[in-house]
């Protein structure tokens, strides 16, 4: 009598354990799939019918999912059947997807994962105003939302999206140009107590009016970067040092009306500016030219 096959189509030892023999539920979902990177579990899956069904029952369970880790770009069948069984992540990540990532793509895994606490679509251009409304709508619990490089991302979505996300602390809307002053102003009024991190990077549109509102109704904001935004000034700065004492970091780059004067109060805090003061540019620019700098006392 010829030795039985094991699953993989080799033969079996007799008295040989065989890996799909040791305890699914106990052993290898939590102690061996969930160290094996999305990219192998692919392949693993083709090997056999068993193994397809473990590598399932692993996805079906997944907490986070970030699709950078099956490579910088993925399919979209790939992607359709690696969060088909999906139901209760709590992290995902889509940004290889963006160039072909829609809103029939998105909407249905949104809707069996309201759980979703993280969710980064990071220049995923051919989404709507549609799957914003269906994640504000249908993850009650989302905190972090990365947004960056969507140009559909207009006035109208980011009020959907204060309406209906009262956990929200993490936001990213870099260079998502459509938005305005009056679009922050609302997303101030309505989440600002809760918000600790913003991005308002890479938009011309944005100016002191919207700033000076999250700096009165944000008081718990640490990170807000304002990168080329070229319409705000020192007004917006100095209401930002009066009222926003958890500040830790502040980017200012490229916005040629922000003086110094401004900044100096949130220097002295402590706060991360990644503009350095005049003096010290101007000594890294006397270095360049001639080699050395004199020693000047920056306390003074």
């Amino acid at each position: 009598m010829e030795p039985p096959m094991d699953p993989s189509g080799g033969e079996q030892e007799p008295g040989a354990v065989r890996l799909l023999d040791l305890p699914w539920e106990d052993v290898l979902l939590p102690h061996v799939l969930s160290r094996v990177p999305l990219r192998q579990l692919l392949w693993l899956q083709r090997v056999s019918r068993a193994f397809r069904a473990l590598v399932q029952l692993h996805l079906a369970r997944l907490r986070r999912f970030d699709a950078a880790q099956v490579g910088p770009q993925i399919p979209r069948a790939a992607l359709a059947w690696l969060l088909r069984d999906a139901e209760g992540l709590q992290e995902l990540a889509l940004a290889p997807c963006h160039e072909w990532l829609s809103d029939e793509d998105l909407v249905p895994v949104l809707a069996r994962n309201p759980q979703l606490r993280s969710v980064a679509l990071a220049g995923c251009g051919q989404l709507s105003r549609r799957a914003l409304g269906a994640l504000a709508e249908g993850c009650p619990r989302l905190q972090r939302l990365s947004l960056a490089h969507c140009d559909w991302v207009d006035g109208l979505a980011l009020r959907g999206l204060a309406d209906r996300c009262p956990a929200l602390e993490e936001l990213d809307l870099t260079a998502c140009r459509q938005l305005k002053d009056e679009a922050i102003v609302y997303l101030a009024q309505r989440r600002g107590a809760g918000l600790r991190s913003l991005s308002l990077a890479v938009n011309a549109n944005v100016g002191d009016t919207a700033v000076q509102e999250l700096a009165r109704n944000c008081p718990e904001l640490q990170h807000l970067d304002l990168t080329g935004c070229l319409r705000v000034g020192s007004d917006g700065i100095r209401t930002l040092a009066e009222y926003c004492p958890a500040l830790r970091s502040l980017r200012v780059r490229h916005c040629h009306h922000v003086a110094e004067p401004s900044l100096s109060r949130l220097r002295k805090r402590g706060v991360d500016i990644d503009v350095e003061p005049p003096l010290h540019q101007a000594l890294v620019l006397l270095q360049d030219m001639v080699g050395f700098a004199p020693f000047v006392n920056l306390q003074v």
